[in-house]
């Protein structure tokens, strides 16, 4: 049994509830055990990934949070900066799913967060297993 974190940006809590139950249904059907704690942004979810890592307590992680377009370049800078630093914990090695939504309104965040729709928490809990299954047979 394979340990999980899920790390959130708990910026819009009725999206990320929907992002929460998606992924952690997938990690549960998938028979493993995970653990959630919050970060205040989508920028300091690698962060919270690169503290936790150095634990050695769980095997991967699930990024999970929504960013919307705003009126100011606020939006690129987070939307890029957060999957950046996601992309180079997996180059590090770790086995990271990003949930991580970047729209440009609530009504995209709202079909993509849903469980019964585009289940993007849920999705990203599968990628960080399959990249953890891929890890396994490499290393």
């Amino acid at each position: 049994m394979a340990r999980i974190l899920i790390v959130e940006a708990r910026f819009y809590e009725h999206l990320n509830d929907m992002l929460l139950a998606g992924a952690r249904a997938a990690i549960e059907a998938a028979g493993h055990a995970h653990e959630t704690i919050t970060v205040p942004g989508a920028l300091e979810v690698p962060g919270a990934i690169a503290f936790a890592s150095e634990s050695g307590r769980y095997d991967a992680y699930v990024g999970i949070g929504v960013v919307i377009r705003g009126e100011t370049y606020h939006f690129e800078i987070v939307a890029g900066e957060s999957a950046r630093g996601l992309m180079a914990l997996s180059m590090d090695g770790l086995a990271i799913g990003n949930g991580i939504l970047t729209t440009e309104n609530e009504e995209q965040a709202l079909v993509r967060a849903d469980p019964a729709q585009k289940d993007k928490g849920g999705e990203a809990a599968k990628a960080a297993l399959a990249m953890l299954a891929l890890k396994s047979r490499f290393g």
